[in-house]
């Protein structure tokens, strides 16, 4: 198979939180590219004690896991803790410093970072930045349904 056809999907994901740590919830689009146009998959979940940053990385895996193939994903977060996690090579550093931050904490959240990990490595991921709240129609998107699923 060759890059080219590797199909290519586009997600956006967010994840709420009412208190943190409170209730919380995850949402993701994912649009795959099709020669007719695009096709969308709306996902969300809610999980009982958790926090903002769990659910922005619950919604980045969930929506992986719902890939069946290898696919060139483009993944658009407003989280700046998971676009820097690997824009800024935050993980390998942590994964270097056996999973301990550069102040020598552990990594908060180790477990969902690993298996975030786990589904890049059987997909080719690049995490992009978008601005929250700044009228990007698939970043309000998921916005929504996170808050739905908090309702």
């Amino acid at each position: 198979m060759t890059t080219t056809d590797i199909p290519h999907v586009t997600i956006y994901s967010d994840g709420a939180c009412k208190g943190n740590p409170g209730k919380g919830s995850w949402a993701a689009v994912l649009l795959f590219e099709k020669e007719d146009g695009a096709v969308e998959k709306e996902i969300s979940g809610i999980r009982m004690h958790t926090t903002n940053n769990q659910m922005e990385l619950t919604a980045a895996v969930e929506a992986l896991q719902c890939l069946k193939q290898r696919c060139k994903v483009t993944l658009y977060s407003d989280s700046a803790y998971i676009v820097n996690a690997f824009q800024q090579h935050w993980i390998t550093n942590w994964q270097r410093n056996g999973w301990k931050t550069k102040t020598k904490e552990p990594v908060k959240n180790r477990e969902l970072w690993e298996t975030l990990l786990d589904l890049c490595d059987r997909h080719d991921v690049t995490f992009a930045k978008v601005k929250g709240h700044a009228g990007v129609h698939y970043n309000e998107r998921v916005d929504t349904l996170a808050n739905l699923a908090l309702e």
